[in-house]
Parts: C-alpha cells; sequence; structure tokens
C-alpha cells in the first residue's frame, strides 16, 4: 500500500514539470495531508524528488529519471518505432506520438516531432487527460463494449460539473471515429494545438494503444487539417502494426 502510493505521488507530476507543493498533491491525489507529507519526506531521501529551493515545491530528481531513461533503453517498441514516427513526423509536419492508458491519462511511450513546427511540449513520458483528448478518445473507442463502459463511468465521476461536458466531446469523437476512422481535439492541452488519433493494436501481445499525431497553428482549420492527415494516419497505423507484430509491447 505505502509502495502504491509513493507511486501515485509520482504519476502527479505531469509532462509539463511544474513543481508542486504538498498542498497540490493533496488535491491531486485524493490522498490525506499527512500522508502526502511524509511519502514527500521520503521519495527526496530517496531520490525520487528534490525541494525547489527557497520554496514549499517539489519535482521531480534524478532517480525518477532515470526509471525512465532505463525503461526507452531497453523498450522494443521505442528503438523499432521511432525511426518509422520520424519519417511521418516530417512528411506531415507534425508530432507524432504512441501512447497507452496509466490509470485516467494516456502515457506517451514514443514520440517524434518534426524540427519545423512550434513545440507542443510534450515527450515521452507526457501524460495527456484521457477523456479530453483525441487520444483518450480514440484509444476508449477501440475497447470491447464492457470495458469501455467502466472507464467511461469512472471518467464522468472523476469530471464531476463538468460530466456533460466530457460526454459530448467523447460522443463527439466516436461519431468522428466511426465516419473517417479517426478523431480530433481542438486546444485540450494547449492553445491552438490540435490533435488526431486514431486506436491501434500492436505486437505479439495485441496491446490497445493510440496512434496520434498533433501541432500547433495560429488558427487551425480542423477540416482541412483532418482531410489532409488522416489518410497518412491510417496508413501509418497499418505500417505500425506490421512493423511491430514480432514485438513484445507489454507495457
Amino acid at each position: 500500500m505505502t509502495l502504491e502510493r509513493g507511486l501515485h505521488v509520482l504519476r502527479a507530476f505531469r509532462s509539463k514539470r511544474t513543481p508542486l507543493t504538498n498542498s497540490d498533491l493533496v488535491r491531486r491525489t485524493g490522498l490525506p495531508k499527512a500522508t502526502v507529507s511524509r511519502l514527500t519526506t521520503t521519495l527526496v531521501a530517496l531520490g525520487f524528488l528534490r525541494r525547489v529551493a527557497g520554496s514549499t515545491q517539489f519535482e521531480l530528481a534524478s532517480a525518477s529519471l532515470g526509471i525512465g531513461d532505463t525503461y526507452l533503453e531497453t523498450n522494443p517498441v521505442t528503438a523499432r518505432a521511432h525511426p518509422f514516427m520520424q519519417e511521418l513526423a516530417d512528411r506531415l509536419n507534425v508530432s507524432v506520438s504512441l501512447s497507452v492508458p496509466n490509470q485516467f491519462d494516456m502515457l506517451y511511450i514514443a514520440h517524434r516531432t518534426s524540427a519545423r513546427i512550434a513545440t507542443l511540449r510534450l515527450g515521452v513520458g507526457s501524460l495527456l487527460p484521457m477523456g479530453w483528448t483525441a487520444t483518450g478518445r480514440a484509444w476508449l473507442w477501440g475497447l470491447p463494449a464492457d470495458a469501455r463502459a467502466s472507464y467511461l463511468d469512472a471518467l464522468r465521476q472523476a469530471a464531476g460539473p463538468r460530466a456533460d461536458e466530457l460526454d459530448r466531446g467523447i460522443a463527439t469523437a466516436f461519431r468522428e471515429l466511426e465516419s473517417v476512422g479517426v478523431c480530433s481535439s481542438l486546444g485540450k492541452y494547449q492553445r491552438n494545438a490540435y490533435g488526431i488519433a486514431l486506436p491501434v493494436t500492436l505486437g505479439r501481445s495485441a496491446t490497445r494503444m493510440s496512434l496520434s499525431c498533433g501541432a500547433v497553428e495560429l488558427a487551425p482549420d480542423m477540416a482541412a487539417i483532418t482531410q489532409r492527415v488522416a489518410p497518412a494516419l491510417k496508413e501509418a497505423a497499418a505500417g505500425l502494426a506490421g512493423l511491430l507484430r514480432d514485438v513484445d509491447t507489454q507495457v
């Protein structure tokens, strides 16, 4: 239980690398204040967190980053998929990502970006909210009906007063996926940033993931962007499935 709670605290640090106080961690984890205080003290002593100088905030330290670096070095998915994804990113002038669920977020396990686009401030290890982004909605759509219903119920509860807004966004995404095979979102993570995604099942273990691409544009025309990107993204999904067919993709 202590290990689980400690990992819950570490997961509360998102891709923007914003330092967090104990109060922030209480809100994000739902753990008691005394528990969070005890855990952050322990995680600092173990080198997984460090205190921000002159403040009461914490940020991830080298021990946490070392786990991620080891994962990247030993993960066969990133080694094989990154060159393929880089070619797609350069061709479409976007960022391209593979993501898997992490509780009620989507975790980027592979990510490549074109050098010509404005940064999305995302990369391997980034967490995006499952119910509010194209990559999460695509993954949900690809689930069996009973598993999807379970996730949707939990996401509605977590959304609180925004549950109706969440439902509308997911329903729109599901209609897109049924009609054109991809779904899109705009401005859900970063202003003027768009995402386009579809579900994929990869590797010997038939792991369900989401393949997505995105960029930042001053005034994105989503209809035109989807028309341009969707065929290439669907073709890439098929190519990636072939590329990883003999790889153990369990994460």
